[in-house]
């Protein structure tokens, strides 16, 4: 954008200020988030942050200085950080299991979708005379923000916390109304009766399993000193693997190149021969396209194929993907237009390796860390995951441009042997989460399948009344199937 470049005269230092104020604001809110949702309610949280990107992106569009718009970024950034972490947490605890992949793949589906339409705004409003051609682009980042800010409030709230929070009336009518139960149907369903206890029995596990490990003396709730001991319960021996996981799952997410496809996607492109402005623009754009495409089988298999599978063949195919690309740079890079088949090969590598993207780590991304946690730490254990995220997508945008300006081959290697790595991981540390209750995931990672977890949860289920409900309600099932 010509008005952009000649009004700021932007030195490589803000340049790379401005690059970075939003990844440091998102890590900021991301760290953050997980305090907020706790003490308050996700839906509140959320709220928050819309106010917040709002305030951040008006200072952009408004913005009458280089400082206005780093500013702005670091606002927004954190309100981009805190709704990475709080959307899939909530989504993930009002979700039904069979579904609970789909439905956090649609938010994978969103963010693609915006970068595609961010994009191409960007490219259509570049010749657009005076600062509209960058003001317009910023200022459009508005309308979802004010969108999801206003609709947040219609929103249940999530009735996981709400038990958590000893609120168990208001959980029970707000999980009728997630499942789509009337007022009468409350008390007469057993399968709603049952999920409730299911959380109840979740809840009053980790509270009593938590007040058995080395609490601190005289440490108020919402202290400083409560705070670190909750986010340190995250490397504890019950939680560790967990964490690892989550830590892990963002790592290898960023590091699979994804995003230096998106930021540097013209300077890739220009290094796989393409040539003129329109011509890598368009290439570089296609990649968001071809991101947005793959999210959508994604979104109808992810519960059935599950979560390994995906991020194990997914793995492979990036890899692949990009070993191809550094071979064929390596070997045609000197002269593309005499190699143009070559440079189509690159070109074609670099959309699979999206697409594998797209269908693997895009979304598995989001959902692993929502789902491996227990009540009591999903939310920081999420917060932390997401930070983890937008650390190494600020690294990414950092050494990208070294990376590429030493050598493009170099660069591909990088993420070819990151997305091995992904394979390796995936293949033998990440457990099957897909179809698995939130309140069952304890079983996956065998924390509760020690004698005295398994236990104290059966005593509990039995204080509940849940087996109680559930042989009850099993003989009326049968007659009613009989019935039918």
């Amino acid at each position: 954008m010509k008005d952009f470049v000649e009004r700021w005269h932007l030195s490589a230092w803000e340049t790379g200020l401005m690059t970075a104020a939003l990844e440091l604001g998102c890590l900021i809110g991301a760290l953050t988030a997980g305090t907020l949702a706790d003490q308050y309610s996700r839906r509140q949280s959320i709220f928050a942050a819309c106010t917040i990107f709002c305030i951040g992106s008006a200072l952009q569009f408004c913005a009458q200085s280089p400082d206005h718009l780093i500013l702005g970024r670091g606002i927004g950034g954190l309100g981009v950080g805190a709704l990475s972490m709080l959307s899939p947490l909530y989504m993930a605890e009002i979700s039904p299991p069979e579904v609970r992949g789909s439905l956090m793949a649609l938010e994978q589906f969103a963010i693609v979708l915006g970068a595609v339409l961010g994009f191409w705004t960007g490219f259509f409003t570049r010749d657009v005379p005076g600062s509209a051609s960058w003001r317009l682009p910023l200022g459009i980042q508005l309308i979802p923000g004010i969108l999801l800010g206003v609709g947040c409030m219609a929103l249940p709230p999530s009735p996981r916390l709400l038990v958590q929070q000893g609120r168990v009336e208001e959980a029970l009518r707000s999980l009728a109304r997630l499942r789509l139960r009337t007022r009468g149907e409350i008390e007469s369903d057993p399968l709603l009766q049952i999920e409730l206890l299911e959380m109840q029995v979740e809840a009053a596990l980790i509270e009593q399993t938590t007040a058995t490990e080395a609490p601190i003396p005289n440490a108020k709730p919402g202290t400083l000193r409560a705070e670190l001991h909750a986010w340190s319960r995250l490397f504890s021996p019950k939680l560790r693997r967990r964490t690892i996981i989550g830590v892990l799952m963002m790592f290898f997410q960023q590091w699979s190149g994804i995003n230096a496809l998106l930021y540097y996607g013209p300077t890739l492109m220009r290094s796989l021969g393409m040539q003129g402005d329109a011509v890598t623009l368009m290439s570089a754009g296609g990649i968001g396209i071809v991101q947005f495409l793959a999210v959508l089988p994604a979104i109808v298999f992810i519960d059935r194929l599950g979560r390994r599978p995906l991020l194990r063949w997914g793995s492979l195919a990036m890899a692949l993907s990009h070993l191809t690309i550094a071979l064929l740079v390596g070997q045609y890079g000197g002269d593309w237009t005499a190699h143009a088949f070559a440079a189509r090969v690159s070109l074609a590598c670099v959309y699979a390796f999206t697409a594998a993207y797209g269908v693997s780590y895009g979304p598995i991304g989001w959902i692993l860390p929502s789902e491996v946690f227990p009540l009591s730490a999903r939310s920081k254990g999420v917060a932390l995951s997401t930070a983890s995220n937008w650390t190494n997508n600020f690294l990414i945008g950092l050494l990208t441009p070294v990376f590429m300006e030493h050598s493009a081959t170099g660069t591909f290697l990088i993420f070819a042997i990151a997305c091995t790595l992904g394979y390796v991981w995936s293949t033998y540390s990440v457990p099957e989460t897909a179809n698995v209750s939130l309140e069952e995931i304890d079983a996956v990672f065998g924390s509760s399948a020690a004698q005295e977890d398994m236990a104290l949860k059966r005593q509990i289920e039995a204080d509940l009344g849940l087996h109680d409900l559930i042989q009850r309600w099993a003989p009326e099932s049968q007659r009613s199937s009989r019935d039918t």
